[in-house]
């Protein structure tokens, strides 16, 4: 039988391939410019969550009774799905794209905990306390570096106000539906079940979206391969990684260990769109990967465990 400490494990890596995957989606959508945030958020959370809920089927038509007593929850994650890459992918667009992304998964941990301390009633660990301590300040540094760039530029201060308000609503959303999947896992839903009717939900609620604003996707190959990529590696195979992380780790945890998603970001605009990153940035990569060292460092696992799936009392 396996430990927890190696279900922590398989969980953490999995969250963390997942986040290296999300992390390239901003320089991504770059070698598509004309195509907008609304079209590439919507064929890419769209095109993935129908994807999943496609090969999903056979679990979802298995499970349905029991998705069913769950209709709520399933509702609430399929709204946050097709909220959040509306409200990330214009953050990235009006605010840049290392900001947009610092902004929008930096802010999810502390939307998680706040979502699990309230629904939940899961307090709040040390060792928690102190990744997250870490990976937010990191997180803060690189927005702050990336801020100060952009305001010797041309760019516009409302506009980058706006995309930083729009990516505290991506982290909310993002953590919500990290939350609501987690929810139906340990409702006893599979996990390609839970992930599928969510994401796949989601995807029917922004097909309107993308009929109305996808037509630059279809007018060059360049642009039809990004929609592609997007929709098929990050989104698809990243959020079917990110779901079996979600049943060994919790909500609150694959959030905070998202914050490798922002630094993988910042590293491929430096190495692919020539951006400059100052001292300050460097810093604040720093300190995510010091947040991920602490958050994937288990102590020994006890002689007797009730529940083999950790949770915040138990990080």
């Amino acid at each position: 039988m396996s430990s927890p400490s190696s279900h922590h494990l398989t969980g953490t890596v999995c969250v963390l391939l997942a986040s290296l995957l999300w992390g390239t989606t901003g320089t991504a959508a770059t070698f598509a410019p004309e195509v907008g945030p609304l079209a590439i958020g919507a064929v890419a959370m769209g095109a993935g969550g129908l994807l999943q809920a496609l090969i999903a089927a056979t679990s979802i038509r298995r499970e349905r009774q029991r998705l069913r007593t769950q209709t709520g929850i399933v509702l609430l994650g399929a709204l946050a799905v097709a909220a959040y890459p509306l409200a990330f992918y214009s953050s990235m667009h009006l605010a840049g794209v290392a900001t947009g992304t610092v902004v929008s998964i930096g802010s999810a941990p502390l939307a998680s905990a706040l979502i699990e301390r309230t629904a939940d009633g899961h307090r709040l660990t040390p060792r928690w306390m102190a990744g997250a301590a870490l990976g937010l300040t990191g997180t803060a540094l690189l927005c702050a570096a990336k801020t100060t760039s952009a305001s010797q530029g041309t760019e516009s201060a409302t506009g980058a106000v706006l995309g930083v308000c729009l990516g505290l609503i991506a982290g909310g959303t993002y953590a919500l539906y990290s939350w609501t999947a987690h929810r139906l896992i340990n409702k006893g839903i599979t996990s390609p079940a839970a992930m599928g009717t969510i994401f796949g939900t989601g995807g029917v609620l922004l097909l309107p979206i993308l009929l109305t604003t996808g037509a630059p996707l279809l007018t060059s190959w360049p642009n039809a391969a990004v929609g592609a990529y997007m929709a098929l590696i990050p989104m698809f195979l990243g959020y079917v990684l990110f779901g079996h992380g979600l049943t060994h780790i919790p909500a609150s945890t694959a959030t905070t260990l998202s914050l490798l998603e922002p630094a993988v970001a910042a590293l491929l605009a430096v190495l692919l769109l020539n951006e400059h990153l100052p001292t300050l940035a460097w810093t604040g990569i720093a300190l995510v990967v010091a947040c991920l060292a602490v958050l994937t460092t288990t102590d020994p696992a006890p002689q007797q465990t009730p529940n083999p799936t950790p949770t915040l009392d138990t990080l």
